[in-house]
This record gives structure tokens, C-alpha cells and sequence, in this order.
């Protein structure tokens, strides 16, 4: 256990940069045989299903379906809202009711007049009046950037009306910011999360969204754009390696899960996925949509990237007590490695919760604005599609944690150093640097003695344990 002994087994370490393969070639190849035909079928799905673009319609002039432009406030007056109100119904004093209240203020209140300059388009340079009332939720003030709505068909004096205000450059500066802490923090790691995520968007943008609009079923759709983005997204972030397979080999077993548990309830519950204004106005564009089909391929898209975290984390913890005790057998490595999932379970579960409950908020501030019971606010599509999108999510999950830790340890155990050239305790990511590249059986195959092998993992299990340190 000289120090001239170990110099050449720690050299050959210090060039790598992450754990290699820790199984033997024979489980590659079995990891091969299962992985190599999956990636092929979501090749040939996404060349079979490609769409080539959004199609064509004749817009609306509704919501979203309306051409706009940018604009920017030049002036700002204040005048009196009874002058530009006058064509209203005259308010009949009685405040008891919010109508009521909301007339009395158009009468008396002091309305802003903004002129608003059309800074894009073939009207550029074209300016119009926009009238804001008192109450409303939205005020201007000079040089602040617009979104405007153009409706060709209208008198010429309407055509233009404000819909938005201009939030490029916050958001811009927003994402910025995020790109940079991402970078500082995962350095090429963090970058390679980066790419992947415009992958990601680009996946949804030019593939999702227009193959669901060309009429193809939702749900196949989702799931060969989901297994898209779960591969380039793990093998970029995380290397082509035997640990990432695993991962994705659990992402890809919860995600069938979440498919079948969606596909049944959603039937079950009799979910139409037409709920709202947006969805409402998808259907009257493309009735072909099968709406309940795009609730499920949202479900399933919405998962995917939490499940990633969990399958990763799992796998990881897995390779990881590998490292610290090669000794450890698959059920030992399994016990270990659930009792971190579970900690992992109770976290993301009540994240799942909190995001949707978040982003149902102000639904549920008018549910209790009605004083309704929680039997008939749950038992309302609005809230039951959140309740069967967050359940089937958060199955999909706890299920991803014995899956993936399960297969980790199976495939971790199964290591046989000397078939291959390697070994499950590679120490590149965590093993003391002197720790040799053949496990404890490399004795037999360097100058390296026995005790020497085996000293760096008595460390380990000496500091970790709390259990005495022998001498080597």
C-alpha cells in the first residue's frame, strides 16, 4: 500500500471525468437489445408522424386567433369617463350590486385617454385612441411597449385596439438570469441542460403542437415526442452510459403507467378536456381534435420531466452505495436505495400538489366565493381534470422510485469486473483517488496486494458506518 504502488492507478484515473460503464459487456448488451429497438420505434414514429408545419386556417379574431402587432404609448390624458361614456346606460344610483358599482364609476370617475403609435407591420407608424376606465386592471403610461390587435374587417377607426402590454425584455432579462445561474452553478453540465431544454422546446414546437393540429391521435403523438425528449434530454445531460440506460429504462416503464392509469380514469370520469375558453375555441377550429386525448398527452408530457429527476436520482444513489461497498448484493442495494426514494417520494409528490393547486388558485378563490361544498367543487370537470392530472402523475412517480431502484441494483450487482474491463466501483465520482480501477478482486490482476485493494473501502465503511477502522 506504498505510495509507488498506487501512483499508477491513481494517474489513470485523473482523466476521467465521469463514471464509465460499471457493468459487464454482456449486461451492455442485454441493456442494448431493449434499448436500441425502443429508440428505433420513436425514430420511425417521429419520421412517420412528422407533420411539416401547423396547418393553414382563416383566423377567427377570437382570443389567441387574431393577428397583432406591437405598438408603444405616445400620450397619456386624463379626462372625465362621463364624456366618453355617454352612450352607456346612465347609472341608477343603486351601488348594492357589482353592475351597479361599476356604472356609477363610468359616470363619475377620471378615465385615461392613451394614443398608441402601431410600431410593426404594414400600418407602422399609425396611430389610434385607447379609452382605459378607471377600475380596470390594467393602466398606461408613455413609451411603455404594447401588443395590438389588427381586425382588417372593421371600420377603419376600430381596427386597431390594445390586447397586452410588451413583456419581451423581462423576460428576456428573466431567462437570462436563469441561463447563467444554470451555467455558473453545473458549469458543462448545466450548459448541457441548456441544450437540451431548447431540444425539448423545439420537440414540442415543431413536432407536438403541429402533428396534434394535422389531425394524428394525441396520445401516440405524446408519447413518441416524450420518449424524444426523455433520450436526447438523459444521454446529453448525463452520458451515454449503463447508469443512464437505467434511468431511462425507468422513465420509460412510469410513463407507460401514466398512459394506462390516464387512459382509464379519464374515460371513467368521462372527461371531455373542453373546459375552458382555450380548449373551447382549439374545438371549434379543429373539431377532428380528440380533446380527451390531448388531456392525456398533457398528462403525460407534464410528468416526463419530474420523472426524469426521480429515475436519475434513484439510479444514482444506487451506483453510488455500489462505490462505497462493493460488498453489497442487489436486495441489500435495493433496501438502501428505496429508503432514499421514499424521502424523495414525499417531496415531489407535494410539489406535484402545490404546482396545481397554484396554478387552479383563482378557480378555487370562486369556489369558495360560492360557498360550494368540497363534494361539488371536486365533482366539476374544471377541478376533477386537475385531480385526475395530479393523481395519476404522482402514481407514475412513486412507482418510478422501486422500478428504477430495483433495476439499478439489479444491474449494478450483476457486474462482473474482469468480464469487461471494469467494475462497479468505479471511483472517478466519489472513491478515494488511490482506489484501483478492478474493485476488490483487481488484486488478481496488478501488483496491487490484497490488503491494498481493500484498505480505501474499509475507509469508506469505517467513516460511513462509524465502525472501527482497522489497519491495512
Amino acid at each position: 500500500m506504498t505510495s509507488p504502488q498506487q501512483t499508477p492507478d491513481t494517474h489513470g484515473h485523473s482523466h476521467s471525468h465521469g463514471p464509465a460503464a460499471p457493468v459487464s459487456k454482456h449486461l451492455r448488451k442485454v441493456i442494448a437489445a431493449v434499448l436500441i429497438p425502443f429508440a428505433t420505434a420513436v425514430v420511425v414514429g417521429l419520421v412517420v408522424l412528422w407533420p411539416g408545419g401547423a396547418p393553414a386556417h382563416e383566423r377567427t379574431g377570437v382570443g389567441f386567433d387574431r393577428q397583432t402587432e406591437q405598438g408603444r404609448v405616445v400620450k397619456i390624458e386624463q379626462i372625465d369617463c362621463k364624456d366618453v361614456n355617454a352612450a352607456q346606460v346612465p347609472p341608477t344610483g343603486d351601488t348594492s350590486t357589482p353592475e351597479g358599482r361599476a356604472a356609477q364609476r363610468a359616470q363619475t370617475g377620471d378615465c385615461v385617454k392613451a394614443t398608441v403609435e402601431v410600431t410593426s407591420g404594414k400600418d407602422k407608424g399609425r396611430t389610434f385612441v385607447e379609452v382605459v376606465q378607471p377600475d380596470a386592471p390594467r393602466q398606461f403610461h408613455v413609451k411603455q411597449g404594447v401588443v395590438v390587435a389588427y381586425a382588417p374587417d372593421a371600420p377603419r377607426d376600430l381596427q386597431y385596439s390594445v390586447t397586452d402590454v410588451d413583456r419581451t425584455m423581462p423576460m428576456a432579462l428573466l431567462a437570462g438570469i436563469f441561463a447563467l445561474a444554470v451555467i455558473v452553478v453545473g458549469r458543462l453540465r448545466g450548459l448541457m441542460a441548456l441544450v437540451a431544454l431548447v431540444i425539448s422546446f423545439a420537440v414540442l414546437t415543431l413536432f407536438i403542437l403541429p402533428a396534434i393540429l394535422q389531425g394524428s391521435n394525441p396520445l401516440i403523438v405524446a408519447v413518441v415526442g416524450a420518449s424524444a425528449i426523455m433520450l436526447i434530454a438523459l444521454y446529453l445531460c448525463h452520458g451515454l452510459t449503463a447508469r443512464t440506460s437505467v434511468a431511462v429504462l425507468g422513465t420509460l416503464i412510469s410513463l407507460l403507467l401514466i398512459g394506462l392509469l390516464g387512459s382509464l380514469f379519464i374515460g371513467w370520469a368521462s372527461l371531455t378536456g373542453n373546459t375552458d375558453d382555450n380548449t373551447g375555441l382549439i374545438h371549434g377550429l379543429y373539431p377532428e381534435i380528440d380533446m380527451s386525448g390531448l388531456l392525456l398527452a398533457g398528462i403525460i408530457i407534464g410528468s416526463l420531466g419530474v420523472l426524469d429527476d426521480v429515475t436519475v436520482t434513484q439510479t444514482s444513489a444506487v451506483w453510488e452505495l455500489r462505490q462505497a461497498d462493493p460488498t453489497m448484493g442487489p436486495r441489500a442495494l435495493y433496501r438502501a436505495g428505496i429508503r432514499i426514494g421514499r424521502d424523495h417520494i414525499a417531496s415531489v409528490v407535494n410539489t406535484l400538489v402545490l404546482a396545481y393547486a397554484g396554478a387552479a388558485l383563482p378557480l378555487l378563490l370562486l369556489f369558495t366565493i360560492a360557498e360550494s361544498s368540497v363534494g361539488t367543487v371536486a365533482n366539476s370537470e374544471l377541478v376533477a381534470e386537475e385531480i385526475v392530472r395530479t393523481l395519476v402523475g404522482s402514481i407514475g412517480l412513486v412507482a418510478s422510485v422501486p422500478v428504477t431502484t430495483a433495476l439499478a441494483a439489479l444491474v449494478v450487482s450483476a457486474d462482473r469486473p474482469g468480464a469487461s474491463g471494469g467494475s462497479a466501483t468505479e471511483t472517478a465520482t466519489g472513491a478515494p483517488s488511490g482506489a484501483p480501477s478492478g474493485g476488490p478482486s483487481g488484486a488478481s490482476s496488478g501488483p496491487l496486494s490484497k490488503a491494498s485493494v481493500g484498505a480505501p473501502f474499509r475507509g469508506l465503511r469505517a467513516r460511513g458506518g462509524g465502525g472501527r477502522r482497522r489497519k491495512a
